[in-house]
C-alpha cells in the first residue's frame, strides 16, 4: 500500500504566485540558470546534491530538500547555462 506524504512545507514546490506567499528559510541570489544545493552541513540540514534550474518565467526555483530558494539577479546574470 502506498502512503501519500504530504511535504512539510506545500509550496516548496509551487512555481505560480502562491509560492511567493511563504518566506523561504534562506534565500542565495545567482548568477546562473542552472545550481547546485547540497543544503547547510554546518547547521546539520545537509542532503544529496541535487541540481536545479530557474525557469525564466519566475526568475527563482527553491529546493525540494530544504527549501531553499535560488533567485535569479536578472542585472549580472550569465545566460549561457
Amino acid at each position: 500500500m502506498t502512503k501519500q506524504v504530504t511535504p512539510e512545507n506545500p509550496l516548496s514546490t509551487e512555481t505560480g504566485h502562491a509560492a511567493t506567499r511563504m518566506p523561504a528559510p534562506e534565500t542565495v541570489t545567482v548568477t546562473k540558470r542552472r545550481v547546485a544545493c547540497d543544503g547547510d552541513d554546518a547547521a546539520g540540514m545537509g542532503h544529496p546534491r541535487v541540481w536545479l534550474a530557474i525557469s525564466p518565467e519566475t526568475g527563482f526555483v527553491d529546493c525540494g530538500y530544504c527549501d531553499k530558494r535560488f533567485v535569479m539577479d536578472p542585472d549580472h546574470a550569465d545566460d549561457a547555462h
